[in-house]
């Protein structure tokens, strides 16, 4: 599995970890939701469940659930600002449309 993280998204991750020294990483994946089908999760994970693997990336430890695997492989997480806006921003290979106010997508 490949996941590829920007700069900008690296250095929020690891401010994250800092204020939280006891995470056990940050969690990457999808859930159902929204128009499209699926919306992405990125939170902190205080522990590895059965079935998560664990990727390293850039020094950053990212948790990622088995069934959300096949669906973000490739994504490219960055961090943007604009103005007093502040998000993840994905770049999903795996992705083939998105909802119309951008919180969710559809793969297949």
């Amino acid at each position: 599995m490949t996941i590829t993280i920007t700069p900008a998204a690296s250095e929020r991750m690891r401010s994250f970890l800092a204020g939280t020294p006891s995470a056990a990483g940050v969690r990457f994946g999808v859930k159902k939701t929204g128009c499209s089908g699926f919306g992405y999760v990125v939170d902190l994970a205080q522990v590895v469940g059965e079935g998560d693997e664990t990727v390293e990336v850039d020094g950053v430890k990212l948790i990622v659930d088995g069934k959300s695997m096949p669906l973000i492989d490739g994504t490219v997480i960055d961090f943007q600002r604009q103005g007093l806006n502040a998000s993840f921003v994905f770049h999903n290979p795996n992705a083939t449309g998105e909802c119309g106010c951008g919180e969710s997508f559809t793969v297949g």
